[in-house]
Formats: structure tokens, sequence, C-alpha cells
């Protein structure tokens, strides 16, 4: 996949939401008239390196809209770094769409934290590692 881009209203609240959670994530903010960059820094292993993230003002220059159904999953290194980044969105303006934990339905080791940016769009924070204690079975 070579990149995301979710729709914005107010790039500014949008840079507030993100930015509590990207940079941790080894993402760069470039803003410019057209919005927000966020790009992930280059990997080591070729082709094995996350999309980048865009936040923009629709192109068609209507409101923006969240899609139903739609979500953007940030994979994150571990169980507790998930609980921080889902609590900095929080208090960046997010809304909660379900409490970081484990979701037996995926996997024994999936653990996830989901989240509504401050326009509407799906955001989960996930981290499925073997080296860290699973969930119930």
């Amino acid at each position: 996949m070579g990149y995301v881009t979710v729709g914005a209203d107010d790039i500014p609240r949008a840079e507030t939401f993100y930015s509590a959670i990207l940079p941790r994530l080894g993402y760069s903010l470039e803003v410019s008239h057209e919005g927000l960059s966020y790009c992930p820094a280059v990997s080591s292993e070729p082709g094995h390196e996350p999309p980048d993230f865009y936040v923009k003002p629709p192109y068609d220059g209507g409101p923006a809209s969240a899609g139903n159904g739609a979500m953007v999953a940030f994979a994150v290194p571990s169980q507790a770094l998930v609980r921080e980044l889902h609590a900095a969105a929080l208090a960046a303006g997010g809304q909660d769409e379900g409490a970081p934990g484990f979701r037996a339905a995926y996997s024994a080791h999936f653990y996830v934290g989901y989240l509504r940016d401050p326009q509407g769009n799906k955001i989960a924070l996930y981290c499925d590692t073997r080296n860290e204690p699973g969930g119930p079975d």
C-alpha cells in the first residue's frame, strides 16, 4: 500500500489529534497548504515500510465525512504503547470507540484500542506480538 488519505474540515484540530499518536510510531509531519502529510521513517527492509498518511480537505471542496465501515489501523510495538497512545488521542480530541484490550475473535495476542478522530474517521491502534502476554482463551 502506498498511502492512506482521510478528509478533515478542521486541519489544526486534526493535527492536534494525529500528532498525539503518529510521531511516537516513527512518522514525521509536513504541513502544507494542502493539509498534513505524515511519513514513516524509511525501513531497513525495503517493501516493508508502512504507508504515508495524509489528512486533507476534500478535493471537491465539499465537507469531509467519515467512510461508513472504513478504518485505518496503525501497528504499535507494545500493548503499553497502545494504551498510552489511546489515552493521548482521547486527550487530543478523539472519541473512544473501544477501550484498549484483547479481542479474542482475532487471536489471543491481538490487543487493540479503537478511536474516532475529530472528523469521525475510525482509527485502530493495535499490537499483535507473541513476546507479550496474551489474552484469555
